[in-house]
C-alpha cells in the first residue's frame, strides 16, 4: 500500500474575506473624510487670493492672455495698454508682489478685499490697494487695478 499525499484531508488555510472586508471599510472610512473636508480651503476667500495672484503673475510674466483669464471683462483693456503699464510700473518700482489679501467682504457676485503687495526686493516699499472682485463664468475675477 502506498501512501498518496493527494488523499490527505484539506488543509486549514486562512481565507481573505476577513482582510477584503477590512480594506472596504477603511476605503470607506476615509472616503467619507476627505467628502467632508474638500470644501476647507476653496471657499470665496482662498479663490479671491488665487484671482489676485494669477493676475499679478500673468502680468510679471507679461502674459496678457493670463491676465485676461483672470480680470474681469471691464478691465481687460488691450494688450498694448496693460503691458506698457506693467512695463513702466517695473521701471519704476520694481517687479510688484503679492503679500496677502485681507478684509474680503463677499456679496453675491461681487466681492472687495484689500490686497498688499511690494515692489522689488525691497519689503519696506509695502502698498495696499483696494480692490473688488467679480464672479464672471463661476470664477473669481480681479476687477481693479492694483498699484503700479
Amino acid at each position: 500500500m502506498s501512501s498518496d499525499t493527494n488523499d490527505s484531508a484539506p488543509e486549514d488555510r486562512p481565507t481573505a474575506t476577513p482582510f477584503l472586508l477590512a480594506l472596504v471599510v477603511i476605503v470607506v472610512v476615509i472616503t467619507a473624510i476627505l467628502l467632508l473636508n474638500r470644501g476647507d480651503g476653496d471657499g470665496d476667500p482662498e479663490q479671491i487670493g488665487r484671482a489676485v495672484v494669477a493676475q499679478n503673475d500673468a502680468l510679471q510674466r507679461q502674459d496678457y492672455q493670463a491676465f485676461v483669464a483672470s480680470t474681469c471683462a471691464a478691465q481687460h483693456g488691450t494688450e498694448d495698454e496693460v503691458l506698457t503699464r506693467q512695463r513702466d510700473s517695473v521701471a519704476k518700482r520694481g517687479e510688484r508682489y503679492v503679500d496677502g489679501a485681507g478684509n474680503i467682504v463677499v456679496d453675491g457676485d461681487t466681492a472687495t478685499a484689500t490686497v498688499r503687495y511690494h515692489f522689488g526686493a525691497n519689503q519696506e516699499s509695502e502698498a495696499s490697494a483696494d480692490m473688488s472682485f467679480v464672479r464672471e463664468d463661476g470664477t473669481w475675477k480681479v476687477c481693479s487695478v492694483g498699484p503700479a
